[in-house]
């Protein structure tokens, strides 16, 4: 008997979510097992259903390099009564088979419905998904590269104006909440010694207001123009946020302006200009800043949940195996969903240098294959 595979994403998207989606659509219609495709219009409890079985290769080959979710994505909380009511939904429904885009919240709730899934044999097992880069048991997480790379090559962009006009203090706010992996990808917008960024404010590394502003003060009078990367969710020693949430409900947290806040305190504790910068969204919605082993691996990842499903297996995850980074290979691999891959994964200490503000050279080596190509090469007169 044909089988039925429904398709749901959870929590943010990233640049590379919709390829996830077109690698799990593909195998499945490859492997000839499903004579169903359905996906969950914006999440899995929206009780609202896309079929997908019938959509042309021609429309399907513009998933990945679309942004966004195109299926939508949601983040609503679910009970234990509510997995019991949507399997019996689903089962109605003749599902026999799901896959769940996300991160930590999402891939715990692969686990549960699949443990709900099970009396009645439906399997369920996850697509790992997050550009925070937070979710363990993965090398790292399909959308974490391409928001690696449109930060790099942004604050590389912005180093450029800053040294053109050197009269200011630029300080560029990173998404994070706990973890600083997008914070410390703005490293790679160096090229050459003296390029920014400048600081690189992780909330690894405990925020020291007075050792902060005398940084700022030693870099502004070395350079006159200061680039500084802090992250969303930079606190003091105590835990902390140094600006309070504007908002917050379970996991999802709306932070106060970080950029800005610190901007302020550069102008009025030191009396040096300075601007905020928060391109938020902006780095996990662009395409075209995209990188193609981002996309690439996001792919491998739908196909290889699906594989998963096809041998039997439910409360699974597909998983990137780092097999060597000079050459860059990788592997992609399945495991449980246990305690441990559900940790929040933050910087290790070896990718930190906190007394400098900064990242190690050996993060920038881990990283440098996510992001993909050359940033591109620029050209100043300004010390000739």
């Amino acid at each position: 008997m044909k089988r039925t595979l429904l398709i749901a994403h959870g929590g943010g998207p990233t640049a590379v979510i919709n390829a996830s989606l077109y690698g799990a659509i593909e195998q499945a219609r490859e492997s000839g097992a499903f004579s169903r495709i359905l996906a969950c219009r914006r999440g899995i409890a929206s009780g609202s259903f896309i079929d997908l079985s019938e959509v042309p290769e021609t429309k399907l080959a513009l998933l990945p390099y679309t942004p966004g979710s195109a299926i939508g994505t949601g983040r609503t909380p679910i009970d234990e009564e509510g997995y019991v009511k949507l399997v019996n939904t689903f089962q109605g429904m003749g599902v026999t088979d799901i896959l769940l885009t996300g991160g930590n919240g999402t891939m715990d709730t692969t686990r549960k419905l699949a443990k709900a899934g099970k009396a009645c044999g439906i399997l369920v097992d996850g697509i790992p998904k997050t550009m925070d880069n937070d979710l363990s048991g993965t090398d790292h997480a399909p959308g974490y590269g391409s928001a690696a790379r449109y930060l790099a090559g942004s604050v590389r962009e912005v180093d450029q104006d800053v040294k053109g006009l050197s009269i200011h203090v630029v300080v560029i706010e990173a998404f994070g909440r706990d973890a600083g992996w997008i914070t410390a990808s703005s490293a790679l917008a160096r090229t050459e010694r003296g390029d920014g960024p400048d600081m690189i404010l992780c909330p690894e590394t405990p925020f020291e207001e007075e050792r902060f502003l005398s940084r700022v003060q030693d870099l502004y009078d070395e350079k006159k123009g200061v680039v500084v990367v802090a992250s969303e969710g930079l606190r003091y020693a105590d835990g902390k946020p140094i600006v309070e949430p504007v908002f917050q409900t379970g996991r999802s947290v709306y932070f106060g302006d970080v950029s800005a806040h610190l901007s302020q305190l550069v102008t009025r504790r030191l009396g040096i200009k300075s601007r905020s910068e928060k391109p938020g969204i902006l780095g996990r919605a662009s395409v075209r800043w995209a990188s193609d082993v981002d996309r690439m691996e996001a792919i491998g990842c739908g196909r290889a949940s699906v594989e998963a499903l096809l041998a039997g297996k439910s409360g699974w995850m597909s998983t990137i195996t780092r097999l060597s980074t000079e050459p860059y290979r990788t592997s992609i691999d399945l495991i449980p969903i246990e305690d441990a891959v559900l940790q929040a994964k933050t910087l290790p200490k070896a990718y930190l240098d906190g007394e400098h503000y900064d990242v190690s050279d050996a993060f920038t080596q881990w990283l440098r294959p996510l992001v993909g190509d050359d940033l591109g090469s620029f050209i100043s007169f300004l010390n000739t």
